[in-house]
């Protein structure tokens, strides 16, 4: 129980005002399109230089946390993911706001936010040994198979339509071979010199999300979403909210299963752990058909999945320096800078350090969660901005977002050309969601299979196929595969027997 003794040094007058700062700083980062967990940790190592190592690691991690999950503010509110994490929050989140439930459905995000990462910070205190061994049988062929078991889910992902699903997706997968071979260097489908560097998941995510947004809202002569009854909203308290989540058991479980399983994978992050458990409350729903018009399990289990995350991506950071997320990889430099290496050494003979920003992290949920609340209160207000007010400032913010990621024009040019290819995509039944979950999967999974067959050589078929892991996972793709044709057959015979008694 060494966590307990080091408990007091987070509410020292520094740390907790630095946890306070960090969480109410990384809600707002979270909740700007293009300012993604990992930009924003970036953003904060130089400050860190001349601060105290535990201090500076407080900091870090208040906005890991906050980040993540005020990336649903705008998800939720305007169709926009704040980062990738949030991608599959808006599906469900989305359609709330359009029914009057935004409020709620904020409520239902940082409730679920904080039993997911409460959870993944107990994982990363108790579990750290047995799950740094986990982490370090994940190689090549078995992160191959993680990325293909999400790319069976994108079809569930196409709006209602299986076949505009895989299209996407399929669409999505092309991306992500636009640019150079990650492995050996070669240049695949540069027809213009803004894709030279290939297409960067943040250019891709605010093109695909903020700009058909935009347009719409050109388009509407009305006031932005004034078919919201935020009166009515108000009435809907936090005490209910709380109770209403706490029952959703099932949705809650899969989420934080998920993100507690996906954050220990390294390399993985938050959007895969938020898709897949969205993808597999679904399935275990018994009305699939009401995802993606405003179930709250959609948002519970996503929201809780892509914090449940964070707590145990640290696990194999602390441990063997491997980091489990983007945003892990980030905070790895914060402990060079701070002359900390990550190892046994951190749970003794830094076991102040280390322990302290562990216990910041519990405290940071709760904060998380009390300022997440506060924000929900105030969210009405965006149902009354004028639509030309809305689209200049989402306007403003997408280029500003994916303009700083890189400082590359050529970003903001695929952005806009995404954006406006996706507005009339979108008004065929097209969905951005499978188009993403394509782009960010298929480059991880290439990379990893061209890493496989470089290590395997002449053996790439045993390599790929024989590892316990790797066929535990290829059982839940046929599985996966196999439920996604069984519901589709399933809608399409109901229809018919709509149809028929019609």
């Amino acid at each position: 129980m060494e966590f307990l003794h080091y408990f007091s040094e987070v509410f020292t007058w520094a740390n907790i005002t630095i946890l306070v700062l960090g969480t109410v700083g990384g809600l707002l980062l979270g909740a700007t399109p293009g300012l993604s967990p990992t930009m924003a940790v970036a953003l904060l190592i130089p400050f860190t230089f001349h601060m105290e190592p535990a201090s500076s690691l407080v900091m870090l991690g208040a906005v890991y946390t906050a980040t993540v999950a005020g990336g649903a503010v705008s998800g939720i509110l305007v169709n926009i993911p704040g980062a990738p994490a949030n991608i599959a929050t808006i599906m469900d989140g989305y359609p709330m706001a359009k029914q009057g439930k935004a409020v709620q459905a904020l409520h239902y995000c940082f409730i679920s936010s904080f039993v997911g990462g409460f959870t993944g910070v107990l994982l990363l205190i108790f579990f750290t040994p047995p799950l740094a061994d986990l982490a370090l049988k994940f190689g090549p062929a078995e992160l191959f198979w993680i990325s293909i078991f999400g790319i069976t889910i994108i079809a569930s992902l196409g709006g209602g339509s299986v076949v505009k699903g895989l299209i996407a997706g399929t669409a999505g997968l092309w991306l992500s071979t636009i640019g150079y071979n990650p492995v050996l260097g070669e240049e695949r489908f540069v027809f213009s010199e803004h894709l030279a560097g290939g297409i960067h998941i943040i250019a891709a995510l605010i093109g695909l999300f903020a700009i058909p947004q935009v347009l719409t809202l050109v388009a509407q002569s009305r006031l932005y979403k004034d078919t919201l009854e935020f009166a009515e909203l108000h009435s809907h308290g936090v005490w209910q909210s709380f109770i209403y989540n706490i029952k959703r058991i099932r949705a809650l479980t899969i989420g934080t299963i998920s993100g507690s399983i996906v954050g220990v994978i390294p390399g993985a992050g938050g959007q895969i752990a938020g898709l897949v458990a969205y993808d597999q409350t679904l399935k275990m729903s018994k009305d699939p058909s009401s995802f993606g018009k405003g179930n709250p399990d959609g948002v519970i289990a996503a929201e809780s999945a892509n914090n449940a995350m964070v707590g145990p991506s640290l696990v194999p950071l602390l441990t063997l320096g491997i980091p489990g997320s983007p945003t892990a990889a980030v905070l790895l430099g914060g402990l060079l800078i701070n002359g900390l290496f990550p190892g046994p050494d951190l749970f003794t003979i830094h076991g102040a350090v280390t322990w302290t920003f562990i216990d910041s992290l519990l405290v940071g949920q709760v904060l998380m969660l009390v300022f997440g609340l506060l924000i929900a209160r105030y969210s009405g207000f965006v149902a009354h901005i004028p639509n030309h007010t809305m689209a200049a400032a989402v306007i403003v913010l997408a280029i500003f977002g994916t303009y700083s990621v890189q400082n590359s024009v050529s970003d903001v040019w695929v952005m806009l050309a995404l954006g406006v290819f996706m507005y009339y995509a979108s008004r065929i039944g097209f969905s951005p969601a499978p188009l993403v979950l394509g782009l960010i999967l298929g480059q991880i999974t290439e990379t990893n299979f061209l890493q496989g067959r470089l290590i395997a050589g002449d053996e790439a078929w045993s390599y790929f196929v024989s590892g316990g892991i790797s066929q535990i996972v290829i059982a839940l793709c046929i599985v996966s595969i196999t439920y996604s044709i069984y519901n589709e057959r399933k809608v399409i015979i109901r229809r018919r027997e709509e149809d028929a008694a019609s």
